[in-house]
């Protein structure tokens, strides 16, 4: 939650390139140099804003590179968890859900509880924890495979489930373009597909955010006003 707040404040500061590992002055300028390139594609309004600087600092004894490339990673991430986030919500504000029943007993899915986070209140722990310890290991596979972006990898590119030792079994789809279909795309395509990627991630931190922020202080969001249920429940506490 705080590095997508965080990722809406920088702007198109936060389109930060893919880092390359030297740790040169002319790796970093050229860091620097693609960030611009990227935020300017991205919002050629505001073009490149970074009025905290964080295209010039480093964290955890770091390099400025490998600086970049997490808060590149960052708000890519969080623009795909938003994204998913913005549209289930709106799918399980209408009823939708899936037609086979949640548990081995014939429980169905909560979809009569209420608004989205009144339906993850109506949830069994142990359903909870299903989801969480499976984003868990999704984060762990996406942090130990492959090329780390803040190693020389590429900000956002998420490891091949076919590549890895790591799993035992075969697995049929793997998470990122399960299909195949962006393998072939021409290195412009795919450009221009993470910028619409980037901008779409922004838009849906700032729709998911008006959503919940509605929803716990109405009138918060005037253009939701009426549109969203109040919710009593806590947001931050799972498992409250």
């Amino acid at each position: 939650m705080k590095l997508s707040l965080l990722s809406l404040l920088i702007g198109s500061a936060a389109a930060f390139a893919p880092a390359p590992s030297s740790r040169g002055s002319v790796a970093t300028k050229a860091a620097i140099d693609d960030l611009k390139s990227i935020a300017e594609k991205s919002n050629p309004v505001l073009k490149f804003y970074d009025p905290l600087e964080l295209s010039s600092t480093t964290i955890w004894g770091n390099t400025n590179d490998a600086t970049i490339a997490f808060l590149r990673q960052s708000e890519i991430k969080h623009g795909r968890v938003a994204m998913a986030a913005f549209v289930g919500y709106i799918v399980q504000s209408n009823g939708y859900h899936f037609p086979w029943p949640i548990a081995f007993d014939g429980t169905p899915f909560p979809s009569d509880a209420g608004s989205p986070p009144e339906q993850w209140d109506a949830l069994s722990d142990p359903a909870k924890w299903q989801i969480i310890l499976f984003v868990g290991f999704l984060e762990w596979f996406s942090e130990s495979q492959g090329t780390h972006y803040m190693r020389g990898g590429v900000p956002g590119a998420y490891p091949n489930f076919s590549d890895s030792t790591v799993i035992p079994h075969p697995v049929p789809f793997n998470l990122f373009d399960p299909f195949g279909f962006s393998k072939n795309k021409s290195a412009e395509s795919k450009a221009n597909g993470l910028i619409k990627e980037i901008n779409n991630g922004r838009l849906a931190m700032i729709g998911i955010l008006g959503f919940i922020s509605e929803q716990r202080v109405e009138g918060s969001v005037p253009l939701l006003k009426g549109l969203v249920a109040h919710y009593d429940g806590e947001t931050m506490a799972p498992f409250a």
